[in-house]
C-alpha cells in the first residue's frame, strides 16, 4: 500500500475495525494471523492491540523447515524467505511487537503463546 487510502479501503479498514470490536466486546480473545505491513495497519487504528511475532530459530531453520515439508516450489521458496527476512528485520524495531516468541521447541513455543495470549487477558488489554 502506498500510504493512499481509498474509500474501499476506508470501508474494508472500518468493516474490520467493526468486526473485532464485536469479537472483542463478546469478551472472546480476536487473534490476527497477519504480516508486516497488516501489523503496520493495525496499529494504525484505534484498536488497543497487542503484537506477538513468531520467529523461526534463524532463517536457515525455517528454509530446512519449508524444505522438509516439500509443498514450496523454488520461487515460492525464495519469496517466503525474502519476506521472513523482512518479517525479521521489522521484529527487531523497538515497538514492532510485544512479544516474540522464538519457535524452537514447539512444545515451550505453543505453551509461551498460550500463556501470553491467554493470561495477558482479553483483546486490548495491557501487557
Amino acid at each position: 500500500m502506498d500510504g493512499n487510502i481509498t474509500s474501499r479501503q476506508r470501508k474494508n479498514s472500518s468493516t474490520f475495525v467493526k468486526a473485532v470490536k464485536d469479537i472483542a466486546g463478546k469478551g472472546k480473545i480476536c487473534i490476527l494471523d497477519i504480516e508486516m505491513e497488516g501489523v503496520k495497519q493495525v496499529k494504525r487504528t484505534d484498536l488497543n492491540a497487542r503484537f506477538l511475532f513468531l520467529a523461526p530459530p534463524s532463517l536457515e531453520e525455517l528454509e530446512r523447515r519449508l524444505r522438509g515439508r516439500g509443498t514450496e516450489t523454488e520461487d515460492s521458496m525464495n519469496k517466503r524467505l525474502a519476506q521472513a527476512k523482512n518479517e525479521l528485520e521489522y521484529a527487531k524495531q523497538p515497538g514492532a511487537h510485544d512479544k516474540i516468541v522464538v519457535n524452537d521447541d514447539l512444545d515451550r513455543a505453543y505453551a509461551e503463546m498460550r500463556d501470553w495470549i491467554v493470561d495477558g487477558g482479553k483483546f486490548g488489554a495491557t501487557a
